[in-house]
C-alpha cells in the first residue's frame, strides 16, 4: 500500500512540475508522451492491482484451511507449468512425425522419460494436491486430464484411469471453473504469478 501511495505522490508531483521540465527541454529524455489535438498526454505505467472479496468468516479454522490451500497450490503450481511446456513440446514434435508407429514410439519414449524424472515427486503428492494439480493443468492447457489421456493413450486407458480416480474421489473430467468452485484457487494462482505469494 505504501509503494502505491508513493507512486501516486510522484505522479502528482510530475503533473504539477512537468511544464517546468518541458520549458527546459528535459521532458523528452525522461518521460514518454504523445500529443493529441494540441494536448500533451504523458504516459506512465503502474503495476497491476488485484482486488478480491474478503472471506466472510475469519475464524481460525477458515484461516488454517486457507493457509493449507495456499501451501498446496504453491507446491503443485510448478508441476502445472512443466506440464504446459511439455504439452506444447510434445505436440510440436508429434506434428513432425509422419506415421502412427513413429508417434506411438515417440509417446512411449516421452512417457518413460517423464516417469523417470517426475514419478517419485508426483507419487509423494497428497490426494488434495493431486486434485489441485489436475485443475491447474486444465487451467494451463485448456483441456481436462481425461481429454489429454484420451488423446495420447486412447479412450480405454482414459476410462480406466477415470475409474481409478473416481474411487479416490477425484474426477479427471472436472474442468477449471475460475468463477465458480475454483474461484479461491484462481485468486491464489493470480497472486503467485504476480509474485505476491
Amino acid at each position: 500500500m505504501c509503494k502505491l501511495f508513493n507512486k501516486i505522490i510522484i505522479y502528482i508531483y510530475l503533473l504539477f512540475f512537468v511544464n517546468d521540465l518541458k520549458s527546459q527541454n528535459i521532458i523528452g529524455k525522461w518521460f514518454q508522451y504523445k500529443v493529441e489535438n494540441g494536448d500533451t498526454l504523458y504516459i506512465g505505467y503502474i503495476d497491476d492491482v488485484y482486488v478480491f472479496s474478503r472471506p466472510r468468516n475469519n475464524s481460525k479454522r477458515d484461516l488454517k484451511k486457507l493457509t493449507r490451500l495456499i501451501y498446496n497450490v504453491k507446491k503443485v503450481y510448478p508441476y502445472s507449468q512443466i506440464a504446459k511446456l511439455k504439452y506444447y513440446e510434445i505436440n510440436q514434435n508429434l506434428a513432425k512425425l509422419n506415421t502412427e508407429k513413429e508417434r506411438k514410439e515417440y509417446l512411449k519414449k516421452v512417457e518413460k522419460e517423464l516417469f523417470k524424472e517426475y514419478e517419485d515427486e508426483i507419487r509423494s503428492l497428497t490426494i488434495t494436491q493431486g486434485r489441485i494439480l489436475l485443475k491447474l493443468i486444465d487451467r494451463e492447457i485448456g483441456k481436462s486430464s481425461y481429454t489429454l489421456l484420451k488423446e495420447y493413450r486412447g479412450a480405454i486407458t482414459a476410462s480406466f484411469w477415470q475409474a481409478i480416480a473416481r474411487i479416490f474421489g477425484t474426477n479427471l473430467k472436472a474442468r477449471w471453473d475460475p468463477e465458480g468452485e475454483d474461484k479461491l484457487l484462481n485468486e491464489i494462482v493470480i497472486l503467485i504469478e504476480a509474485g505476491i505469494l
